[in-house]
Formats: C-alpha cells, structure tokens, sequence
C-alpha cells in the first residue's frame, strides 16, 4: 500500500449512521481526494476517490434522492 502523499482529515462517520456505530461508512478526505471505509472493518479495505469523481458520485446521489 502506498503512503498518500496529501494526508486525510481524520475518519468521520455518514450522517445516514444508524447511531450505534453499526452500519455506516466512514469517510476521510483531503483537497485532493476522499477515502471510504466500512466502520465496523476500520483495517479493512479503503476505497479512494479523486475530488471530481467524488463529487460526481454525491450529485447523482441528490438527483436520485429527488426523485
């Protein structure tokens, strides 16, 4: 694995938590680029975004949700 050369802001948990902690996703983020991650799994897999994709995939998560 590599070491990302822009640090993340530390891990904060999705609004959509369940509020035990125990079905939400995790996301981490710096100027750059986002990461996300299952928090009952924190050593798990990470799944990294650039900015625009990210973005993107946010927008058509509101379009959907108006829908």
């Amino acid at each position: 694995m590599q070491t990302p050369s822009t640090p993340l802001n530390p891990w904060r948990k999705s609004s959509y938590s369940d509020g035990q902690g125990s079905a939400c996703v995790e996301v981490a983020s710096s100027p750059t680029r986002t990461a996300t991650r299952d928090s009952k799994t924190p050593a798990g897999p990470v799944l990294t975004f650039s900015t625009p994709t990210w973005s993107a995939f946010l927008s058509h998560l509101a379009v959907s949700q108006d829908r």
